[in-house]
């Protein structure tokens, strides 16, 4: 048993005319389930050091940033492990599981400017359904715009196996583009916001927190929410307005903002579905001066496949515009 304890030794003869010498005794080594948290930290703090990944766990992470004001950024975050990477042990009627979370976030690569470290506890009544999903934890960070390098270290605490993503992210600047947008979260759920602020989570509105789908892959049963904010969207021309003599001119009225955005799914050339415009008129974010769109979307009439999604995002205003994209997996 490698649990770390002293092993002592004996070692006799018949012989009275020998003199022994010998250890008394040695410390057994120390596997993972007999190590102590000061052991398991460090092990945590060499993996986030290393420059060989560990591999024994599967994980992959996904991000979105939204802005807070013009030198800060909220960076949300989504680790995932896939649910038959992980050993759950039986306890009465749940099956139990806890994963270690720790991570980094490197300016350019060198300094670090955040840092994670977090113990997820799993209870489910059914460990099969879990086995067929995926696990995902989310955190965020604040970050200024720039370039940075992301790790992550993943470690399940029956086998103490690991696993290592890393990533580099840009964050814009906003100030320094023509039209100004966050990211496009793509998502398939919703759940419970408990005690989260929209103010600090921009994920998050109506008590519910939108978990984003990092593999991009849906079902035909389920709908695609997706969800991003539009900043300091132009506002029209004032207009002259007519004023009694002697009196004091009114203040001209300003023209609404005009921000347009529709969503459509391609394959290969073809385009096979493209939702009606929406059309915003006013910020509905006053704290971060953003219009947001949140759009649900249906996916049950398009066929089993890989799609190109875009998101045509119009300040009709200014005349700028976006259409980011990404590659999508609809499943029966």
């Amino acid at each position: 048993m490698k649990d770390g304890r002293f092993r002592h030794i004996k070692v006799q003869v018949n012989r009275p005319d020998l003199k022994l010498e010998y250890r008394a005794g040695y410390y057994a080594g120390r596997d993972f389930e007999h190590s102590g948290r000061a052991d398991r930290d460090q092990q945590l703090k060499e993996e986030l050091a290393s420059d060989l990944p560990a591999t024994d766990v599967a994980v992959y992470a996904g991000t979105a940033y939204f802005r807070r004001d013009d030198s800060h950024y909220f960076l949300a975050v989504s680790i995932v492990v896939p649910g038959s990477q992980i050993p759950f042990l039986q306890d009465k009627d749940r099956d139990n599981a806890t994963l270690d979370v720790a991570g980094v976030v490197l300016e350019s690569g060198k300094f670090q400017v955040g840092q994670l470290r977090d113990a997820v506890k799993l209870a489910v009544d059914a460990t099969q359904q879990v086995r067929r999903k995926n696990v995902q934890y989310n955190t965020s960070f604040v970050l200024a715009p720039g370039s940075y390098h992301l790790k992550f270290v993943v470690r399940e605490n029956r086998t103490g196996r690991m696993g290592t993503f890393e990533t580099d992210v840009q964050i814009p600047d906003l100030r320094k583009v023509p039209l100004r947008s966050s990211s496009v979260v793509l998502s398939s759920l919703r759940v419970p916001a408990a005690g989260k602020n929209k103010a600090t989570n921009p994920l998050v509105g109506d008590q519910t927190e939108l978990v984003p789908n990092v593999t991009h892959v849906f079902t035909r049963d389920q709908h695609l929410y997706l969800q991003f904010e539009v900043y300091d969207a132009a506002k029209g021309k004032t207009s002259a307005a007519g004023a009694a003599p002697d009196t004091p001119a009114p203040k001209p009225p300003t023209e609404p903002i005009r921000v347009l955005t529709s969503v459509q799914f391609m394959q290969g050339d073809v385009k096979v579905y493209e939702s009606k415009p929406l059309i915003a008129t006013e910020v509905n974010v006053p704290q971060r001066k953003a219009v947001e769109f949140q759009l649900d979307l249906p996916l049950q009439s398009l066929r089993p496949g890989y799609y190109t999604c875009q998101v045509n995002i119009i300040d009709d205003v200014a005349g700028n515009y976006a259409f980011p994209r990404w590659v999508m997996l609809i499943k029966e």
